[in-house]
């Protein structure tokens, strides 16, 4: 999921061009991991491009802020206005936005008070995030590097530091030859993808695991399992073993870089006959009407660019 620059990029209350959104190499938060971040996505509709729950990220990207004492010096509202000028501006359709925010320079000490807070957003077309992609689905490895505990790092921020555990991991499953990895947490149990939520297909239902786990609490995650209830799917929550994992009629990833992906193949056991199974399908293209705009019951997701410039 490389990303392809555009003209702008929404910096500290302005739109700056592209090359010239840049940071101090003492920057706290590229020493120290000191920031919080986001993942959004906007979709083509019939009205034109919408961002996917852009206050629900957007509340999320406060609430991580807050668990690292960042104070973050400008509204939701005005955060939510920028987000849609990024995409104005940049003549976007269907891209990834990436909303950070961090401790900038001033000290190198540990401590942060000195700082200022620097944001940005930035935004680019999307493509997919994992080999194999929605369509053909991903090759997972179980892998050794355990989840941080939550009594350490609240997994449930979006920390920027954090995410060390998850490039260790996939490190690990890419130079074994898979696309992805699964952390397991201290107690043995699975956590989640590097950068995912993981569902697991049985018997006609949905299991997945829960803050207790060590997991980000997905947008996208609790996205599916609304999906799940319209369609009669039924869904429990609670923790996920190994076997589970392996026992699994069907498997996927939910997240806003992965959508709903597939699992095809765990540690080389295959997954589904090796394709994406009905009821993940059936999630999958329920998920894919909802974030274009097509299902109405699921259009207050939505945040029209439009509707910003009359508004």
């Amino acid at each position: 999921m490389g990303f392809t620059p555009t003209e702008s990029i929404w910096f500290n209350g302005r739109l700056v061009p592209w090359g010239d959104a840049k940071v101090h190499v003492l920057a706290h938060g590229l020493h120290y991991g000191t920031g919080v971040f986001e993942g959004m996505r906007c979709y083509a509709t019939a009205d034109g491009p919408a961002v996917f729950r852009l206050d629900a990220h957007l509340d999320r990207f406060f609430q991580s802020a807050a668990l690292y004492e960042l104070t973050i010096p400008y509204t939701k509202d005005a955060l939510a206005d920028a987000a849609l000028e990024v995409i104005r501006a940049n003549k976007l359709e269907s891209a990834y936005l990436r909303p950070i925010a961090f401790f900038d320079a001033a000290t190198l000490s540990v401590w942060t008070k000195e700082c200022p807070v620097t944001v940005a957003i930035a935004g680019y077309p999307s493509g997919a995030y994992l080999a194999g992609g929605p369509d053909r689905g991903t090759r997972v490895m179980i892998s050794s590097i355990r989840k941080f505990d939550n009594a350490a790092i609240p997994a449930w921020g979006k920390a920027c530091g954090q995410y060390i555990n998850s490039v260790r991991a996939v490190q690990e499953a890419q130079r074994h030859g898979f696309d992805e990895a699964l952390l397991l947490n201290s107690r043995g149990e699975v956590s989640e993808g590097s950068g995912e939520n993981l569902f697991v297909v049985k018997d006609g239902g949905l299991l997945t695991n829960d803050v207790d786990a060590g997991i980000l609490m997905g947008v996208t995650r609790a996205s599916v399992i609304e999906l799940a209830k319209g369609l009669s799917i039924p869904t429990r929550v609670g923790p996920l073993s190994v076997e589970d994992v392996l026992g699994a009629d069907e498997l996927f990833f939910s997240g806003t870089a992965v959508e709903v992906t597939p699992i095809r193949e765990v540690d080389g056991r295959v997954i589904s006959e090796g394709k994406p199974g009905p009821i993940t399908r059936r999630i999958q293209d329920t998920f894919n009407q909802a974030v274009r705009g097509q299902l109405p019951q699921y259009r207050q997701w939505l945040s029209f660019v439009r509707q910003a410039v009359t508004s």
